[in-house]
C-alpha cells in the first residue's frame, strides 16, 4: 500500500523528532565530559542553595578541605551543610546577590586552614609542589547566574579553583627574592690596593674576579682598565687629579665584567699617608647596578607616567573642547592642537568623506580670530596636508577609510611596504619631510565619516598608550565632527529659512539710496525673530519697517510673519503709521500671548520730497546724520510694543539732500557685557567716526556700524540694519 500524504507527513516529523532527541543527548553528553573533565569545581544549585549538580572536581576538593558535615554525599544538601562554617558564610551571600538578580561574582577569594602535611591541595592530577609553604588553604570561586528559557532564573552555577598551590609558589618567590636582596645589601665591597702612584703595586683578586683580567693584564693597566670606554677617560682624568692633590677620590663608572657585560660600580680610593706624604691607596667598589637599573626604571616609568597623564588631561581638556566647538573648522582647529601638545605631531589633517563615500577632502581648521567660525582658507604647516583623494588610491588617508582600521608606518621603509613604491614616494611628495604617519578612521554608527592623519617629520615608534590615546581622540573627534555637521546643516537650513522671510531685493528709487542688512547669530541654529521690509505705497511714497520679535525659533519666526504679512494690509488700507500701529496691536491683542514682546520702527517716506510720518513701538531711536552736522538721535517717543496699551502717535521728519537715517534692531547696541544706554552712545559716536563719504553710500555705513558696534563683544542676538540716504546735488 502507498502511503498518502499525511502518512509521509507524520513519518518526516517522527524522524526529525528523534534527530533532536539524539543532538540533545548529543550536546549533553558532551556538555557532561566537559564538566567531568574540567580541573576546577562545578556545581549546580537551586533558588533555596541546595546543590543539585556537582562534578568529581568539586567533590574532591570538599574531600581535601573545607568541607563541613554532608560533604560525603553533597548532591541535595544545602550548601551550608555541604562546607564548613567560614567557606559557606562567603559563599552564600555571593549566591543569594546572584539569584536575587544581581550581577555575576567572579574572582572571589576564600582562604581556609592550612593542608595537612602531604595534602593535594588542587582537584587536577598531580603533585603541586609549594602548597605546604603557603600556610593556609586558598580557593578563587565564581557564582554565576543560570537562567532558562525567556530568562527565569533556575539557579546558580558555583565554580571553585584551589588555588594553594599558586600562593605557595608566589610566596617562595617572594621569600627567595628577599633573600637574595639582603645578601647583596649585605656583601661587602671589593678591595684593593694601589701604589702612590697608582700603579698595581700588588694583585687584587677579587676585583680580577669581577673584571675577567689576568694578573698580567692587572700588572700592566690597574684597575682603571676594567672601565668602560665611554667612562675611560673621565674616571683617568679624576683619578689622575686625586693622586696628584692627595685627596678622596669618589667616581661612578661603568666596568666591563668576566661575562662580558657591564656593571655600574662606585669606586672610593682613601690616600693613606705617612710623614704627609701618600705612600698607597686603599679602593673599594661597590657594585650599584641593582640602584642604578632601580633608579632609571623609576625615571622611565615617571617619564612614562607623566607623560600618560599629560595625555589623559589633553584627552579631558580635547573632550572639553570638542564640545564647544560648533563648526568642523573648530573641531579641526583642536585637534591639531591637541595632537600637537599631547603626541608631537607635527601634521595634523581632518579629511571628510563626500555624500557618495568616494573622496576625501581635507578641512582647514577653524580661525580663532574669524568670528564667524567657519573657518581660514589656508592652513598653516602643521595642518599642511594632500589635496583631496579617491578612497580607490592607495594613499594614508584613503587606507584608513577604506579598511576602517588605523593605518601606521613607522618610517618611510614601512610605508613603502603597505602602499607600494611609487605610492609612498607621492604621499612623501605631497608632505615634504614626512616620515611617519598615523590615519584613523573617523566611525560615526560603525561607517566612517572621515580619517584623522598624522604625521612626523622625523621617525616616530609609537608605544601602546601612545596608540590607544590617538584612537581615543579619533573616537571625541569622530563624535564632534558629526555634531558639527549636523550642526552646520541645521545653521544653514535655519538662515535659509530666516532670509527667506525678508525681502530679496529693495525697492529701487533715484531720490533714495538704501541698504539692509541682516547678521544671525552664528552660535545658534534657531530663525531668529528680526525682520525688515521697504513696499511701495499708493502715490509713490515707500513704507519702510524694521521690527523685532522676542525670542528664537518657530514660534517667533510664525509671530515675524503674521506681523509682517498684516504690517502690509494695512498699510496698503491706511498707511498712516498710527493707523497701522493700532490695528498691529488689535491683531496682536487678539492672536498673541499677553508675554509675547515685540517692537516695530515704521516710517512712510516721499522719496521725491523726502517728508513723511514715523512712528515707534517699543523700538530704539533712529539714528540720524543730517548733512553738515553731528549724528544723533532721534527724539520721538519709543512708544509701548505692541498689543500693550497704548494711543499711537506719530510724528513728522523730512530729510533733506545729504541726510541718512538708520534703523536697527537692539542686537547691534546691547549685549550681555554692554547696556542699551551705552550702546546707544557708542553708536553715536560710531557714526561720527564713520569714513568721509560713508554716509552718502548706505552700504558702507551699515558695515562701518557693524564692526565698530560688535568690536570686542560676543555677537549674542540677530543684528539688523536698515539705512536710507537722500543723495545731494552731484552725488
Amino acid at each position: 500500500m502507498v502511503p498518502d500524504a499525511r502518512d509521509t507527513a507524520r513519518l518526516g516529523t517522527s524522524r526529525d523528532g528523534t534527530a533532536r532527541a539524539r543532538t540533545a543527548q548529543a550536546d549533553a553528553a558532551l556538555f557532561g565530559a566537559l564538566v567531568t573533565a574540567v580541573p576546577f569545581g562545578v556545581a549546580f544549585l537551586d533558588g533555596r542553595l541546595r546543590l543539585r549538580r556537582a562534578n568529581e572536581a568539586l567533590r574532591a576538593l570538599l574531600r581535601a578541605g573545607g568541607a563541613g558535615p554532608g560533604a560525603a554525599n553533597p548532591v541535595g544538601r544545602r550548601l551550608g551543610e555541604v562546607l564548613d562554617g567560614e567557606f559557606a558564610e562567603v559563599l552564600e551571600p555571593a549566591l543569594r546577590g546572584v539569584l536575587d538578580g544581581g550581577p555575576p561574582v567572579t574572582g572571589l577569594e576564600v582562604r581556609g586552614p592550612a593542608p595537612a602535611p602531604g595534602e593535594r591541595t588542587s582537584a587536577a592530577p598531580g603533585p603541586l609542589d609549594g602548597a605546604d609553604a603557603c600556610g593556609e588553604r586558598v580557593w578563587v570561586c565564581a557564582c554565576l547566574p543560570v537562567r532558562g528559557p525567556g530568562g527565569a532564573m533556575l539557579g546558580a552555577a558555583l565554580i571553585v579553583q584551589d588555588e594553594t598551590a599558586r600562593h605557595g609558589v608566589e610566596d617562595a618567590i617572594t621569600r627567595r627574592t628577599e633573600r637574595y636582596r639582603s645578601l647583596v645589601e649585605a656583601t661587602t665591597p671589593v678591595v684593593w690596593t694601589t701604589a702612590a702612584d697608582g700603579t698595581a703595586a700588588e694583585d687584587a683578586p677579587h676585583w680580577r674576579a669581577v673584571t675577567g683580567q689576568t694578573p698580567e693584564d692587572y700588572a700592566e693597566g690597574g684597575w682603571t682598565a676594567a672601565v668602560h670606554p665611554e667612562d675611560y677617560d673621565r674616571v683617568v682624568a679624576e683619578w689622575r687629579d686625586c693622586m696628584r692633590d692627595g685627596r678622596l677620590l669618589e667616581v661612578d663608572c661603568r666596568v666591563l665584567t668576566a661575562s662580558g657585560g657591564r656593571r655600574h660600580f662606585e669606586v672610593r680610593a682613601v690616600p693613606i699617608r705617612r710623614d704627609g706624604a701618600v705612600i698607597e691607596w686603599v679602593c673599594a667598589g661597590t657594585d650599584v647596578t641593582g640602584r642604578r637599573d632601580a633608579e632609571e626604571m623609576r625615571g622611565r616609568l615617571t617619564g612614562q607616567l607623566s607623560a600618560a597623564a599629560l595625555r589623559t588631561a589633553r584627552l579631558q581638556q580635547a573632550t572639553s573642547m570638542l564640545a564647544e566647538a560648533l563648526t568642523v573648522g573648530e573641531v579641526v582647529r583642536v585637534i591639531v592642537e591637541v595632537g600637537q601638545s599631547a603626541v608631537g605631531v607635527d601634521r595634523c589633517t581632518v579629511a571628510l568623506l563626500d555624500e557618495g563615500r568616494t573622496r576625501l577632502t581635507p578641512i582647514a581648521p577653524a580661525d580663532p580670530a574669524d568670528p564667524s567660525g567657519t573657518g581660514s582658507d589656508t592652513g598653516t604647516e602643521s595642518d599642511a596636508g594632500p589635496d583631496a583623494v579617491s578612497v580607490a588610491d592607495p594613499t594614508v588617508l584613503s587606507a584608513a577609510a577604506r579598511e576602517g582600521r588605523p593605518f601606521v608606518a613607522e618610517n618611510p621603509g614601512e610605508l613603502r611596504r603597505q602602499l607600494g613604491e611609487a605610492a609612498a614616494a607621492a604621499e612623501m611628495r605631497r608632505g615634504p619631510g614626512e616620515q611617519a604617519w598615523v590615519a584613523l578612521p573617523l566611525l560615526a554608527a560603525g561607517a566612517p565619516i572621515g580619517v584623522l592623519r598624522f604625521a612626523f617629520t622625523r621617525t616616530r615608534f609609537l608605544t601602546e598608550d601612545e596608540q590607544v590615546f590617538l584612537e581615543a581622540l579619533a573616537g571625541q573627534c569622530a563624535l564632534a565632527v558629526e555634531r558639527a555637521l549636523l550642526f552646520e546643516r541645521e545653521h544653514r537650513t535655519a538662515e535659509q529659512l530666516q532670509r527667506s522671510l525678508l525681502p530679496g531685493d529693495l525697492p529701487s528709487s533715484p531720490e533714495l539710496r538704501m541698504a539692509a542688512r541682516y547678521d544671525p547669530v552664528t552660535r545658534h541654529v534657531q530663525v531668529g525673530g528680526d525682520w525688515y521690509d521697504v513696499f511701495k505705497l499708493p502715490g509713490g511714497r515707500l513704507a519702510v519697517v524694521l521690527g523685532d520679535v522676542m525670542g528664537k525659533g518657530v514660534l517667533a519666526a510664525a509671530i515675524m510673519g503674521r506681523v509682517r504679512n498684516a504690517l502690509r494690509a494695512l498699510a496698503l488700507t491706511d498707511p498712516r503709521p498710527a493707523a497701522v500701529l493700532s490695528g498691529l496691536d488689535r491683531l496682536f491683542s487678539a492672536t498673541e500671548d499677553a508675554e509675547q514682546f515685540t517692537t516695530v520702527a515704521y516710517l512712510v517716506i516721499d522719496p521725491a520730497s523726502g517728508q513723511g510720518l514715523y512712528t515707534s513701538a517699543g523700538h530704539p531711536p533712529p539714528l540720524l546724520l543730517p548733512a553738515g552736522r553731528p549724528p544723533g538721535l532721534s527724539d520721538v517717543e519709543a512708544g509701548t510694543p505692541l498689543g500693550w496699551p497704548s494711543h499711537r502717535q506719530q510724528a513728522s521728519f523730512s530729510l533733506s539732500p545729504g541726510d541718512t537715517v538708520v534703523l536697527y534692531s537692539d542686537g547691534l547696541v546691547e549685549n550681555r557685557r554692554r547696556g542699551v544706554d551705552t550702546g546707544l552712545g557708542d553708536l553715536v559716536a560710531a557714526a561720527a567716526e564713520a569714513p568721509p563719504g560713508a554716509a552718502a553710500d548706505p552700504g558702507v555705513l551699515v558695515d562701518h556700524l557693524v564692526a565698530r558696534l560688535l568690536a570686542g563683544y560676543e555677537q549674542s542676538d540677530d543684528v539688523t540694519l536698515l539705512a536710507l540716504h537722500v543723495p545731494a546735488t552731484g552725488e
